[in-house]
């Protein structure tokens, strides 16, 4: 049986993003990070830079961004939304309910590394830079007569740095000068030891939000520090100014330590010099060679465990750059180019959240902006958790923690607002946080009041037991989930418009869509999901007896999912859908995916009312929202429908192309996804998507365990391949091989002993494993 275990250095196209030129654009630089730290590389010939962030620099201190009183103005704005008086609602709402202030901080860039060389005469020739997935390095290399130049870079988890070798093949050929800035103001930079460098500052008390054209001002206590050093092999070490030099060495290593004063989101009273001395003294040892293969170890620990092949492309399609390949794959389908996006969106979720780290933001944990789109905050309406799609199928469950570590703070943060807001127990989050935890609504009243963003990431939290069955994690998850649902116990009230005693969620709103209103469908399907999970974990834990049953009793109440006259899936519960809507967000199709309760076979009559909803909205879309539309096609197993948006989204954006459509989206020539701006969750999403189309198993068997439904959307174009180490709720890990889109193979593990029902072809075959036990089938042989 064909089983593929691990990548290959064999006859398989090396998983790279290559360019035969430096990047002139920050979007097209290559990304590296190491879940702390981030950096673009850019490959230039004359400089490089080098421009790197910490994931704990944002503007702002610790604060409650809660206003205390604010439930006494609950049942008036209630009350006129029922009456129908939205604008009057906003209003009230704007004035009395939002966060204290309304907005929240920016993530903020940390500063940069500019190496400038002194090469010997003569023209450049076989430039090539390129990211290598597999082995997280960043290469640049290219000749000047007889010699030839060559870059490393690597962002290690283990050794918490970015480091940064440059060497050549002909001896004493290595010169260049080091320096380091910021674009903060007040910034220094000083000599450091023997050969290295010091960056100091501080972050400004001032910032002009150019989205609301307002001057923002705040305290920033948080204190920044990066420190530089410099080990060499031959030649000549010098300080020249606040810049080291270096003269003709045969080789150098450039190591980069950054920390900040930030202990937690209440505390910044920490030591960033000590931080970063921390990080460098248990360095001095290490050679090169030692810590590139410290990293690269780390790193294929967890990209390695999943193979994925769609067949060879041609020679030609190979032969491209990789901006190049991606305007070729419009004309002709490059099946190694859709392993590269799947495998570059697990590559990226390693590069930007590991454990001791913030989760992935909205640009993951790269930015070079001051006052980035968005903030560069997370945003709990869609994106914060697309970012995390892939990570229990895609095998990269341990790049979950740190949004589960956030989760506890947003616990504390939340339960403020949900006090002072709601007048409600447990805790509650809108559709942005921040460094600070901030969970009360920001902005605007018309989409800022979202009260189930913390209900949501809540999902997350039982995806991690469902796929990996630990029952300890368990225990630390369900008291998060158990104080989310306690505060829908107290903020669902009874409809008196529908005269039906249904329970509704209001003042909140459809994302980002049609203002405030009472009782989006959204709102509803989460809340059920989010009490099905508390009341399973509960049984399980043995806990709560009396909250499981409120639960229960409480569910059928909850206003249902409705079928509107146009066929569709009513987004609110007036059937007042317009068909001529294009929004990017789609959100009353939650419950389709990335929840389950509308799915092909409980309720085909709804499924098929969603899946015109889907129709009416088409096509056009923003980055995450066309990685949102890609999933949502795999569910409704239609795979030609999911593999045409992933083409869509796979054509080339240039940077700040001027024809550029705000409602449509690409992809970056270094692959990332052109919102625009750039956002990293449409790259996440892609990877979601691709595996949704292959491996589904969001649906119960009936039988104790999960459905394992095999390739359910596989469409035409990807008629043979073979994928392992997808993982599936129960504790199953899979391998499969198809030909002709038919199943050849699979091999499927259970970690901890389970059954389950495995779906292929429309055929359901019943399994029962013991821990670690594995079962494999072979298509029977005509």
């Amino acid at each position: 049986m064909l089983i593929f275990s691990s990548q290959s250095r064999g006859d398989d196209e090396v998983l790279e993003l290559w360019y035969d030129k430096p990047a002139e654009d920050w979007i097209e630089a290559l990304p590296i990070g190491n879940g702390k730290m981030g950096a673009m590389v850019f490959g230039g010939i004359e400089e490089e830079r080098i421009q790197f962030n910490e994931a704990t620099l944002y503007v702002g201190q610790p604060h409650d961004y809660s206003r205390p009183g604010a439930y006494k103005h609950l049942k008036r704005i209630r009350q006129l939304l029922f009456d129908g008086k939205q604008k009057e609602a906003e209003s009230l709402a704007r004035k009395h309910l939002m966060s204290d202030p309304i907005t929240q901080v920016p993530y903020q860039p940390f500063g940069d590394l500019k190496i400038r060389f002194s090469h010997g005469a003569g023209g450049v020739e076989d430039y090539r830079r390129s990211l290598d997935l597999e082995y997280a390095v960043a290469h640049t290399s290219y000749r000047m007569g007889e010699v030839i130049y060559r870059r490393e870079v690597i962002a290690s988890h283990p050794d918490r740095m970015i480091a940064v070798r440059l060497s050549a093949n002909v001896g004493g050929q290595v010169s260049f000068s080091l320096g380091a800035e910021s674009p903060h103001k007040g910034t220094t930079v000083r000599r450091y030891g023997r050969a290295g460098l010091e960056l100091s500052g501080s972050l400004p008390s001032e910032l002009i939000d150019k989205r609301y054209k307002i001057r923002r001002q705040f305290d920033s206590p948080l204190n920044f520090q990066a420190k530089v050093e410099v080990e060499v092999q031959g030649g000549r070490v010098r300080y020249v100014d606040d810049h080291v030099v270096v003269e003709g060495a045969d080789s150098a290593t450039i190591v980069l330590a950054a920390g900040t004063s930030y202990r937690n989101f209440r505390d910044v009273s920490g030591d960033p010099a000590k931080v970063c001395s921390g990080i460098l003294e248990p360095l001095k040892d290490k050679s090169w060679k030692r810590l590139k293969e410290v990293h690269v170890e780390d790193h294929k620990n967890l990209f390695n465990r999943v193979s994925f092949h769609l067949g060879a492309s041609s020679s030609k399609q190979q032969s491209l750059p990789t901006d190049q390949r991606l305007i070729a794959s419009q004309k002709q389908d490059d099946p190694g180019l859709v392993r590269l996006l799947f495998h570059y969106g697990r590559y990226l979720l390693i590069a930007c959240s590991r454990s001791g780290g913030q989760p992935a933001n909205l640009q993951g944990i790269w930015n070079q902006d001051v006052e980035p789109a968005w903030g560069s905050r997370y945003t709990v309406n869609i994106n914060t958790q697309m970012n995390y799609w892939p990570a229990e199928i895609a095998n990269l469950a341990e790049c979950h923690e740190p949004l589960f570590a956030a989760m506890e703070e947003l616990v504390v943060s939340g339960g403020d607002v949900a006090r002072n807001h709601y007048n409600a127990r447990g805790w509650v989050l809108h559709h942005n946080f921040d460094l600070w935890r901030g969970a009360a609504p920001i902005n605007g009243s018309n989409h800022g009041i979202w009260v189930t963003g913390g209900a949501w990431l809540c999902q997350h939290l039982w995806w991690h037991y469902e796929f990996g069955g630990d029952r300890k994690f368990l225990e630390r998850a369900y008291p998060i989930m158990r104080d989310s649902a306690r505060f829908f116990v107290d903020f669902l009230v009874e409809d008196p418009r529908s005269g039906k005693g249904w329970l509704i969620s209001t003042p909140s709103h459809s994302p980002e869509n049609g203002g405030l209103v009472a009782g989006p469908t959204m709102d509803h399907q989460i809340i059920r999901e989010l009490f099905r999970n508390v009341i399973e974990a509960s049984e399980l834990l043995g806990k709560d007896p009396e909250l499981r049953a409120q639960l229960t009793t409480m569910i059928p109440k909850i206003a249902p999912n409705q079928i509107g006259k146009h066929g569709q899936l009513q987004e609110w519960l007036e059937d007042k859908d317009s068909m001529d809507n294009k929004h990017r967000h789609v959100s009353h199709l939650w419950a389709v995916h990335p929840g389950s309760e509308i799915n092909w076979r409980d309720n085909p009559e709804m499924f098929a009312a969603a899946r015109q909803s889907l129709i009416y909205r088409g096509d056009e879309a923003t980055g995450w929202s066309m990685g949102w539309k890609i999933n949502f096609w795999a569910r409704f197993l239609e795979g030609e429908r999911a593999h045409a948006l992933l083409k869509k989204l796979m054509h080339l954006t240039r940077v700040n192309e001027p024809s550029m459509d705000p409602n449509e989206s690409g992809l970056y020539p270094n692959l990332l996804d052109a919102h625009p701006p750039f956002q990293i969750d449409g790259n996440f999403g892609a990877t979601a998507g691709i595996t949704e189309m292959l491996v589904q198993s969001h649906l119960d068997s009936k039988n104790g365990g999960p459905l394992l439904h095999l390739l359910p959307a596989l469409p035409p174009e990807w008629s043979h391949g073979a994928i392992s180490g997808l993982r599936a709720r129960g504790g199953f890990e899979l391998d499969l091989t198809w030909d002709s889109g038919v199943i050849q193979t699979y091999r499927i593990r259970s970690h901890f002993g389970s059954s389950c029902k495995v779906l292929v072809g429309g055929e359901e075959k019943l399994l029962e494993l013991t821990p670690n036990e594995v079962i494999e089938w072979n298509r029977p042989v005509d």
